[in-house]
């Protein structure tokens, strides 16, 4: 593939992947203002939120350096989904388990952006990229893992909570 058509795929990609990072924010931050009983939660999703936040960052740089820019249409319209995404599960008796497994799905769905982004930055003259993308990448794969190691706890937890009789509130 001629050079000039990989350049396109990796800025598209790296469009892709800031729109999703605003997603992503679009999603956690509406659980974490309603999470009562899940300190260990809280404290992984804020977590999870500044890195988030980081990972735009990097993303914009790399864009610079490139001297391109962002989708602004394509932010709005993936945080917006986010946001609908986030909501929905309020209605859910088990908003909590409900949200723990979009958000195990969805940091799947990034390491595999990221993943594929390092492939084209491979496949181009991208190889100054490759650093923010590795970082961004090991967030990802981090927070999935963690959720991955306490979707039994949190469920445990929620089933407690159920059985004495309280709502079980996020």
């Amino acid at each position: 593939m001629a050079e000039n058509e990989i350049r396109k795929v990796f800025v598209m990609g790296l469009r892709n992947a800031h729109a999703m990072e605003n997603q992503a924010l679009s999603i956690m931050k509406p659980q974490l203002s309603r999470i009562e009983n899940y300190p260990e939660v809280t404290a992984k999703l804020e977590q999870h939120i500044r890195e988030t936040q980081g990972q735009i960052t990097r993303l914009e740089e790399i864009l610079d350096e490139l001297d391109e820019d962002h989708s602004t249409l394509k932010d709005m319209v993936l945080s917006f989904a986010g946001s609908v995404t986030a909501m929905g599960h309020t209605i859910a008796g088990d908003e909590i388990l409900k949200n723990s497994f979009a958000n195990f799905a969805f940091e799947n769905f990034e390491i595999a952006a990221y993943k594929s982004l390092l492939a084209v930055a491979d496949a181009g003259s991208f190889g100054a990229a490759k650093t923010a993308l590795q970082s961004n990448l090991a967030e990802e794969q981090a927070m999935a893992k963690w959720l991955d190691e306490n979707l039994a706890a949190v469920t445990r937890k929620f089933l407690l909570l159920r059985e004495g009789g309280e709502t079980a509130k996020v």
